[in-house]
């Protein structure tokens, strides 16, 4: 008899992380209205265009936090190879009948629902890898035999992380690709395989990576535009100043609240990529720093419900979806504080948009489900 996908549990789930992801909600939430009232007035003549949107992915993404908090993880540890096809399915989908948006093809319309398979990925490749190591274990990471240990510890399993880099790479989305690889390497590192065996894929990897960003166009000017920002300020440059500027003004309390300027269509994508900015001049640094914290204490407790669960696939989902939001909470502000060029990330909670802040969600919940669950040792 097949067993449910959702099951009812006695346990508590843990309350920090739940307090902290409500937290984060609702301080990104205000912080969307107050950043893209103008940008919206702008653009789409409704000063709540996106406010009154993220409200409901907001609400859309609880109930789906709340339904995935109940899921049974050995349900999904089973559904994880069929979630993996499926998503490898959408990203060929997309390139063939995608929707095209400011010059890239990623996402795919559904009526009114605009789905980004790139952000599925993200966590159906933590699945993935996870259901494979549960799996292989043994063969992986404990093989006496190099080459067999090679084959099953770091062939196999850079090759599932592989195929949905190589898709989002016909997309041309790059911080999408640097997100997909810092997570599957790690992910394999958490997984007890000899570094030995990694390194290479590391340096191939690398490699790849240097080669997309110095040898494309697109990339190049993005990379020469973040070495010397004032030379190119009204071109590619320009974005990384005002965002600069933005956080400079702020000081230490900031603005206040609504009071910030550079929202006003100086900032480019002021409620998405670059919140972060304005949060810092509405908010300043004490402002910045709370954000910070918050982040700090998601990720603490996603690591720690992760490394006491007693079997691999749960620990192994754990720390992926811990990791996922590291980096990317990691990357974002890197981009607007011009610590690396700018490559279009967005930051987890904060920035505007439906596919990743539902995702987002449904990850917290298979978190809570970890952290609530059986089989796992004192936290």
């Amino acid at each position: 008899m097949k067993k449910a996908i959702f099951k009812n549990r006695n346990g508590l789930p843990d309350l920090t992380l739940l307090i902290t992801v409500i937290l984060l909600s609702v301080y990104g939430t205000v912080m969307v209205f107050s950043a893209g009232g103008p940008y919206a007035e702008a653009r789409y003549g409704d000063a709540y265009h996106f406010i009154k949107r993220q409200i409901i992915w907001l609400a859309v993404g609880l109930v789906v936090m709340l339904l995935s908090s109940r899921m049974d993880i050995d349900a999904v540890r089973r559904l994880s190879p069929w979630a993996y096809l499926i998503t490898l399915l959408l990203l060929i989908l997309t390139l063939a009948i995608g929707f095209v948006g400011n010059g890239a093809q990623r996402w795919i319309l559904l009526g009114p629902i605009t789905i980004q398979p790139s952000e599925i990925a993200k966590l159906s490749m933590i699945m993935m890898l996870a259901y494979y190591f549960s799996k292989k274990e043994g063969l992986a990471c404990f093989g006496k035999e190099r080459k067999k240990s090679f084959i099953w510890g770091t062939l196999i399993p850079c090759g599932i992380m592989l195929l949905p880099i190589v898709l989002v790479m016909l997309q041309h989305h790059l911080s999408c690709i640097i997100i997909l690889g810092c997570i599957g390497l790690l992910l394999i590192i958490c997984a007890g395989i000899d570094l030995r065996y990694i390194a290479i894929f590391t340096g191939l990897g690398a490699l790849g990576v240097s080669y997309i960003a110095f040898f494309t166009d697109y990339t190049k000017d993005r990379i020469t535009a973040w070495r010397n920002p004032e030379a190119y300020k009204l071109t590619g440059g320009w974005q990384t100043l005002q965002g600069l500027m933005a956080i400079g003004s702020g000081g230490l309390f900031g603005k206040g609240l609504g009071q910030g300027e550079l929202k006003h269509c100086y900032v480019s994508e002021p409620a998405n990529d670059m919140i972060f900015a304005i949060l810092c001049e509405e908010l300043g640094l004490l402002g910045a720093i709370l954000a910070l914290l918050l982040f700090g204490v998601l990720i603490y407790r996603g690591y720690k419900i992760s490394v006491s669960q007693s079997d691999t696939y749960s620990r192994l989902l754990g720390l992926g979806i811990t990791i996922k939001m590291s980096i990317q909470a990691l990357l974002n502000v890197a981009v607007v504080t011009n610590t690396i060029p700018n490559t279009g990330i967005s930051l987890p909670f904060f920035s505007y948009g439906g596919s990743s802040l539902i995702m987002l969600f449904f990850e917290m919940g298979l978190l809570l489900s970890l952290s609530r669950g059986r089989g796992r040792s004192k936290l």
